[in-house]
């Protein structure tokens, strides 16, 4: 269907990790969406498996390889799972300063504005990145509304729209259409469905072939999350699989368990218009690995080893510092 846009997801929760990292080649240009990768400190009680480190390493390493061929990386907002920090730390992020180093080293870096519709612990990371990454690119540049041209291709940034719910606690982020010619594809990372219904508004207004999105994280539900705002979230999805051709869907929602129950009623209207919906994995023609909410099943069934064992013993700092042995 896209002959002019090209695109790879290359991290995501269907890969074994946190993320929704996606390399997009067009006719002019080739793009990296959030440059970023983590998993879970603690789930069901544990922390990260060896599977889930060996998960992060790989897609550490196609997120590097994609970024020395790029031209431009987005930051849609300053979580760690969607960019990379200057500092080290092998526990959760798989980082370090050369690793941030080597993906942004040189290019045109297009983020989020950490000063404006951003909470504070988001606004110390982007001042952070500005004071460390920023050093070493080409360029940092505020995207919040603003669009960008490379030849035929435009890279339009939203306004900056919430982080799940209205006036969500997590802050703000940015959705990027990519437009090349007549064919549109739509990133919109942690919009969570959307559960603010004016986002969905922009989504559609776009009129995008192809859209990445990030699902609602029904796994918290009861604890952290409305009900009412996860099924607001799921009912927006289905107008979007209804409208949009083929809809790359992701991140919180495959943290679940039950994630293909809840979702049935997308898959349906999907397959009511003839329309597609596939996770980042199906999308590159591969196999699911859903390692997060399996990390109970993980540890019971494949322990990991004497060593490893002591390693989780570490204090946090010392983890941070010193990798896994796997």
């Amino acid at each position: 269907m896209l002959r002019k846009i090209r695109v790879v997801p290359l991290a995501a929760e269907s890969f074994g990790v946190r993320s929704m990292c996606t390399y997009v080649e067009t006719t002019d240009m080739k793009i990296l969406l959030d440059a970023g990768v983590s998993l879970a400190p603690s789930r069901f009680g544990f922390p990260p498996h060896p599977k889930e480190y060996e998960a992060i390493i790989e897609c550490r390493r196609k997120i590097t390889e994609a970024a020395e061929k790029s031209d431009v990386v987005t930051l849609s907002h300053y979580h760690f799972d969607h960019h990379t920090p200057s500092y080290t730390d092998w526990f959760c992020n798989w980082s370090s300063a050369e690793a941030a180093r080597q993906i942004y080293e040189g290019k045109v870096v297009l983020a989020k504005n950490y000063k404006d519709k951003v909470n504070a612990s988001q606004r110390r990371r982007g001042w952070i990145f500005n004071k460390t990454i920023g050093k070493y690119t080409e360029k940092v540049e505020s995207a919040d509304g603003k669009t960008f041209e490379f030849g035929n291709t435009k890279l339009k940034f939203s306004e900056p729209v919430f982080h799940g719910p209205t006036n969500s606690l997590l802050g703000w982020i940015l959705m990027t259409t990519i437009e090349c010619d007549d064919e549109r594809i739509l990133f919109a990372s942690d919009v969570q469905g959307p559960m603010h219904s004016p986002t969905l508004d922009i989504i559609l207004a776009q009129k995008p072939q192809l859209i990445i999105i990030g699902g609602p994280p029904t796994y918290l539900a009861w604890t952290k999350i409305e009900e009412e705002h996860l099924e607001q979230g799921m009912k927006n999805l289905e107008t979007i699989v209804r409208h949009i051709p083929v809809t790359v869907l992701e991140h919180h929602l495959l943290r679940d368990e039950k994630w293909t129950e809840h979702s049935k009623s997308i898959f349906n209207e999907a397959t009511k218009t003839g329309h597609k919906v596939v996770t980042a994995a199906e999308h590159t023609q591969k196999e699911n690995n859903l390692l997060e909410l399996k990390r109970r099943y993980l540890f019971e069934t494949d322990p990991p080893s004497a060593q490893f064992e002591k390693w989780m013993k570490l204090p946090l700092s010392e983890k941070k510092l010193v990798k896994p042995p796997i």
